[in-house]
């Protein structure tokens, strides 16, 4: 299989399955919870963070398992990839995304095509999305830094918890944002409310690697 086929297999699909964890989980739990959001955000919480170990582990061999737009541009940051080649991990990755959330409604014989009407903006939330962006790729860089085979397990610990620890519930995801707009369920957000989601995130991205660049300098020297 060509490198461009494995990116497309690996970030797309990996990137599809992680949505329908995603909003999957989110339909299901709020159908189940009888108007109790708490239990349907646990519910959706435990089952993202099943489906990441799974996901990274099983897809990590093919493509890196980056199912997120800051992860790749990070490896562009730290000359560890490409800037053609991290394009095409971002197209894959927000296709995979946009076709999963149809995938999703249909699976629950929702409206194929949706807008959400969510809301989800304000300086409170763009502070979420940033500590929840920063945190992810900080636990990311430094274990795969230092111990690469627990980056899997790392990465769904931590997103479970930043659901709950963070006033966004950690979308900590570009590609995750976008295709969360598509779907008027639980675990949606309004268009207009993504740019800011988004700019927090990249913003989040950027801090972390500087900080990890420099920790891990430190360290080395």
């Amino acid at each position: 299989m060509s490198a461009a086929a494995r990116i497309w297999v690996g970030e797309g699909i990996g990137t599809a399955f992680l949505i329908m964890a995603v909003v999957g989980s989110g339909i299901m739990a709020e159908r189940l919870a009888g108007g109790n959001a708490a239990i349907a955000l646990l519910a959706n919480s435990i089952a993202t963070g099943a489906a990441l170990v799974a996901l990274i582990l099983s897809f990590g061999p093919v493509s890196g398992a980056h199912f997120n737009p800051v992860v790749s541009l990070a490896e562009v940051s730290a000359g560890r990839m490409r800037l053609p080649v991290a394009a095409m991990y971002l197209c894959a990755q927000f296709a995979g995304g946009v076709l999963a959330v149809f995938a999703t409604h249909a699976m629950f014989g929702e409206r194929l095509f949706q807008f959400s009407g969510h809301p989800r903006a304000g300086p409170a939330q763009w502070l979420g999305e940033f500590i929840a962006t920063f945190g992810l790729l900080w636990v990311i860089q430094i274990c795969a830094s230092r111990r690469p085979e627990a980056v899997a397990y790392a990465v769904a610990a931590y997103i479970t918890a930043a659901y709950w620890f963070t006033s966004s519930t950690s979308f900590a995801n570009p590609a995750v944002t976008v295709a969360r707009a598509l779907t008027d369920t639980f675990t949606g957000i309004r268009p207009e409310d993504v740019p800011g989601f988004v700019l927090a995130q990249l913003l989040g991205a950027g801090a972390a690697t500087w900080l990890v660049r420099r920790v891990l300098d430190t360290r080395t020297r």
